[in-house]
């Protein structure tokens, strides 16, 4: 067989060949909507590799990005792996200070910002150690003053003063092509570095039809983004196949992705469960059906029974999918159709779709117990999540001597309590740091938040653990209700005691107005924890 390496740059010109005229829609930072091709995406980012060899990058140097989703961002995700550098994706909803120590400890030569995030950077340029030259991602006309007042660069200008047809380079397929960092909720976020053959095989692997189930003929928006482990590898699997894109920018309000989801006829998306709750709400609110959709991915955090269901009524499938940055990120996945009435056994009953899957090809998994011995695949045992394959990361990018190594004798420590069935499906019981062990035995704060989320006035909720003398913890409820509900506190566990063991009610059940999240929609639970103690 021919020794071809799996390159970034294959993929782009894979689709600018067979796929040159499919469109990309994006919406810009001036809210109206720019539409380009593959074919165009492939000349302008053959221009962007050329302006970098000009600056006299070396090979494997960071390139780093604060942008949303967009054709320009898409341009450099190309422009920089391709040409054999790192495409270094920072998220702008950290705190500066997080910022800061990402960007010095990747050694960003470069930084490309949307032009709403360069009071951010003008902030803190003076902190950023090794980085050059900032290049700010719009036209000429729309460039900031602020931005112009700091020397900043303008994208369009750097793209107009190269030429095209970059000469690709033959690079190893196991160099490394994208950076991401974890969020750093228990500590300083850690960089996760990707390779080509890994982003290669894992756009290929969610194309499968029993995952993302992506094609020429599949309208591909993702609301995941782009800064957020590589856009769940949609912005490498649409141009893998020739789907055509709709990238939202960061207007992700629910009425301008419902305009988009219906004026473009978006059959695929993919993002948080916070993401597609507002949505489904404005939806409902506004009498409105969103027909061209398709397929939903839900990912980030545990899909909640409610939300699959409120899908499956606008005959939406839903793909229940489960991963980490760490993990490129998709791991497992569950496809989860529209059920037939009456419902099939099987793989559509109710307490399936709340599992997050089967591994993609390539991944394995297995559990394990407190004492490290492998635990059995039974559906009920339950144990520590581990993970294999050849887009897991093995080890941090310039991790600090006090981190530990999460791969552990060739396997990745997820930090994921689960069960796993004889047939491979893996259902996540917690995260290890939030399972509530109450008299020795545990309880799933996910199945406690889903049960919850089930009562028709709950929004959004999270169990978290509290000290108990007797039985050492015991659960309590954080709960946001819909607007304009009052349900009463004991009509509420009474509620939860018709779905959960009894002993597993939560002893107190607080309201509040919100959830702290994290950048990504995760609720950070360590916040909730302080709150109880305090």
């Amino acid at each position: 067989m021919m020794d071809q390496p799996l390159l970034i740059s294959s993929i782009i010109r894979h689709a600018a060949a067979c796929h040159g005229s499919t469109e990309i829609v994006s919406r810009i930072s001036d809210g109206s909507l720019h539409r380009t091709n593959y074919a165009e995406v492939y000349e302008r980012s053959s221009k962007l590799a050329n302006a970098l060899a000009s600056w006299r990058l070396q090979r494997g140097d960071r390139v780093g990005t604060l942008g949303w989703n967009d054709h320009r961002h898409l341009e450099i995700y190309y422009g920089v792996s391709g040409a054999g550098f790192v495409c270094h994706t920072i998220n702008p909803r950290l705190f500066p200070d997080q910022i800061v120590y990402i960007v010095n400890h990747a050694s960003d030569r470069l930084l490309f910002v949307d032009p709403s995030f360069v009071g951010l950077v003008a902030d803190v340029r003076q902190r950023l150690q090794s980085v050059e030259r900032v290049i700010v991602m719009c036209s000429a006309s729309a460039m900031p003053p602020e931005a112009i007042a700091e020397g900043f660069e303008c994208y369009e200008e750097v793209i107009a003063a190269h030429k095209s047809g970059f000469d690709w380079p033959r690079l190893d397929e196991n160099d490394a092509a994208g950076l991401c960092y974890t969020s750093g909720t228990t500590g300083d976020p850690k960089g996760v570095l990707y390779s080509h053959r890994s982003t290669a095989l894992h756009a290929l692997a969610v194309c499968a039809p029993d995952v993302f189930n992506l094609g020429e003929r599949t309208t591909v928006m993702p609301v995941v983004p782009m800064f957020h482990v590589n856009g769940w590898g949609l912005p490498h699997a649409a141009p893998m196949v020739g789907a055509r894109l709709v990238l939202p920018g960061q207007r992700l309000d629910p009425a301008s992705l419902y305009r988009l989801i219906t004026t473009e006829k978006v059959t695929f998306t993919a993002g948080v469960p916070t993401v597609w709750g507002s949505l489904l709400d404005w939806i409902d609110d506004n009498k409105g059906e969103i027909a061209p959709l398709e397929r939903v991915a839900i990912g980030g955090a545990a899909c909640p029974q409610i939300m699959a269901d409120r899908f499956h009524k606008q005959g939406v499938d839903v793909v229940h999918a489960w991963g980490m940055t760490e993990t490129s990120p998709v791991g497992l996945a569950n496809r989860c159709t529209v059920p037939a009435s009456p419902a099939p056994e099987g793989i559509m009953s109710p307490n399936r779709r709340l599992k997050q899957g089967k591994p993609l090809f390539g991944v394995e998994t297995r559990l394990l117990n407190d004492d490290d011995s492998v635990l059995p695949h039974d559906g009920t045992t339950s144990g520590r999540l581990q993970v294999r394959g050849p887009w897991v990361a093995s080890s941090y990018f310039n991790p600090p001597l006090e981190s530990a190594n999460r791969a552990n004798d060739g396997w990745f420590e997820t930090g994921d309590i689960a069960t796993i069935e004889a047939a491979g499906t893996v259902e996540i019981v917690d995260r290890a740091k939030d399972v509530i062990k109450s008299g020795g035995e545990w309880i799933s704060s996910v199945t406690l938040e889903n049960a919850a989320m089930s009562h028709p006035d709950v929004y959004e909720a999270a169990a978290v653990a509290r000290d108990d003398e007797r039985w050492g913890e015991r659960p309590v409820l954080f709960v946001v209700l819909r607007p304009g509900t009052a349900p009463s506190k004991e009509g509420l566990l009474s509620h939860l005691g018709t779905r959960v063991a009894r002993w597993w009610v939560p002893d107190d059940i607080h309201f509040v107005d919100d959830l702290p999240h994290t950048a990504t929609g995760k609720v950070v639970k360590a916040t909730l924890r302080r709150r109880l103690r305090q």
